[in-house]
């Protein structure tokens, strides 16, 4: 996308708008799923962060040991919340035309709420 392309959507409210609604559908549409424990723990996260599934192996699961299961959960979610983060860089480094996004320019969450 060149500037002036940019300057001429700043012109016009709507265009901005429908761009936006766009970006947001695409980041909805994102599924991402996060593994820890080799493969162990498995979450799987939508582009705005809600989960929508959490599978643990019957192996892991250890009654005396619940804080080992904890942090194979929050592993395994970080790893699927890095990948949504990556796949909405791309759609909008894709939608800018190429233009690559900085990795920290929505300070780690979702650029389009939820967080």
């Amino acid at each position: 996308m060149e500037i002036s392309d940019l300057l001429n959507m700043l012109k016009n409210p709507q265009a901005i708008q429908a761009k936006a609604n766009e970006l947001k559908q695409k980041t909805a549409a994102i599924r991402a799923i996060g593994q820890s424990g080799g493969g162990m723990v498995k979450v799987t996260l939508t582009g705005e962060m809600e989960m929508l599934e959490c599978s643990i192996a019957p192996e892991v699961v250890d009654p005396t040991d619940s804080k080992m299961l904890e942090d194979l959960i929050r592993a395994a979610h970080h790893d699927a919340a890095e990948r949504v983060q990556e796949a909405i860089r791309q759609q909008l480094t894709e939608s800018m035309g190429g233009m690559a996004m900085p990795p920290g320019l929505f300070g780690g969450g979702n650029p389009f709420g939820g967080l």
